[in-house]
């Protein structure tokens, strides 16, 4: 780059130089010219105003006689006064008048000559002067541009050190412009950016790596439980063949089922999140949220009958998918009834939220219990994936899953302490209006 700016700029002055200087040489000689017949026609007309002065022959030539002017003035008697007279060639310039007024001058014959040889050198002294001149300016030019170019390009050479060193490995290193109000200095801030924006990405994905890591070996160790179950069972059962007996029979043929059960749920998870990550594709329809919830409460009033569930507010209408809401609402109230115990307390609050400060409103479905409630800590943590507390007997996915369908339809899912101040967990889920 250093080397094509330089040459193209001595281009610029080769082509704009020899232009300058025929301009100037041409300005030159015209105006010389305007001049020397100025000159000329000014004496003329200073030799009649002097005529009619009745000013003597002999001092009319001498206030006539000017530098580079030869006066010759021939009266009528032929007595000629002043310098002899030339022949008129390409090197003299004349001018000839007869003086009409005067008593010794009337009608004497005025001859100015004027030599052009003075201006053909001055003319040759500025084409010499406009070369040398031209020369000098290419030379030192040329000598500037490599000299300024140098320092004018340094951010770049720095720009290229840096980006050769980040590719050799070493990471941190930044440009630091001092100045961001100049074109080097706006791409060096934008390389700079860039820069962090690469290094940021690229701890992302290291910690995304490092996290799907963890979180592959975490779901093949939670995957072995069921599995080596499943094994166990089946390896039985073919031991004792046709010899076990029924009752051994049933409970090792229940132990297969309960362990691909298991199997299979974790397995349905890990696609639920894997989808999620992919990008969750909802079939998005009006959801009545508390008819949903509603239809959570039958299915635990089945599963335990002691257990107290109340829906609680007023019906409120989204667009949502219905699989995804129901999803989320029957992994919050599982967990409520793990919490709280076949004959706790499950209360599901459902609701329209207006917005604070101009905001849209929102759906709330917030589910409760009367169990021992989250801790502060792991109110986020729990959010984790393959993160459960010893006692649970899920596996750890439920909640990741729940929250990323929640913000697959641009809402949320939290956890806190309950509005109404008693003991117990509160999960509340945000969906947004459309």
């Amino acid at each position: 780059m250093r080397r094509r700016v330089t040459w193209l700029a001595l281009l610029v002055l080769v082509v704009v130089l020899p232009v300058t200087g025929l301009v100037v040489k041409g300005v030159f000689d015209a105006q010389a010219e305007r001049n020397l017949d100025a000159l000329l026609s000014g004496r003329t007309q200073l030799a009649q105003q002097l005529a009619r002065q009745n000013v003597a022959p002999a001092a009319l030539v001498r206030r006539v006689d000017a530098d580079g002017v030869r006066v010759t003035l021939v009266l009528r008697s032929g007595q000629v006064l002043g310098a002899p007279p030339v022949d008129a060639s390409s090197e003299v310039r004349q001018v000839r008048a007869t003086l009409q007024a005067g008593l010794r001058t009337k009608g004497a014959e005025l001859t100015l000559s004027a030599d052009t040889s003075l201006l053909a050198e001055a003319s040759g002294t500025l084409r010499r002067t406009l070369l040398i001149s031209g020369a000098a300016a290419l030379v030192i030019t040329g000598l500037a541009l490599v000299i300024g170019m140098r320092f004018a390009l340094a951010p770049l050479d720095a720009m290229t050190g840096l980006a050769r060193s980040i590719a050799a490995g070493r990471r941190g290193g930044r440009l630091q412009p001092t100045r961001d109000d100049t074109e080097l200095g706006r791409t060096a801030a934008a390389f700079d950016e860039m820069l962090d924006a690469l290094e940021g990405a690229e701890q992302q994905a290291r910690g995304s790596e490092a996290r799907m890591r963890e979180f592959v070996a975490d779901a093949a160790h939670e995957l072995r439980t069921p599995v080596a179950g499943i094994r166990t069972a089946a390896e039985t059962l073919l031991r004792l063949g046709p010899d076990a007996s029924p009752r051994r029979r049933d409970e090792l043929e229940l132990l297969l089922v309960r362990e691909s059960q298991r199997a299979g749920a974790l397995v349905d998870d890990l696609l639920d999140l894997a989808r999620i990550d992919a990008g969750l594709e909802l079939r998005l329809q009006p959801v009545r949220l508390k008819a949903i919830a509603l239809t959570q409460v039958e299915r635990l009033r089945l599963v335990a009958p002691e257990l107290t569930v109340e829906v609680l507010g007023q019906e409120v209408e989204v667009e949502a998918d219905p699989e995804r809401v129901t999803q989320i609402l029957t992994n919050l109230t599982n967990n409520a009834r793990t919490a709280a115990g076949d004959r706790g307390t499950i209360q599901i609050l459902v609701r329209m939220v207006p917005g604070e400060e101009g905001a849209p409103a929102y759906a709330e479905t917030v589910v409760q219990d009367n169990g021992p409630g989250v801790l502060p800590v792991d109110r986020e943590r729990i959010f984790r994936r393959l993160v459960h507390s010893p006692t649970a007997r899920g596996s750890g996915l439920g909640l990741p899953i729940a929250r990323g369908f929640a913000r697959a339809h641009g809402g949320d899912l939290t956890c806190g302490d309950r509005p109404d101040g008693r003991p117990g967990a509160a999960f509340r889920l945000v969906l947004r209006f459309r």
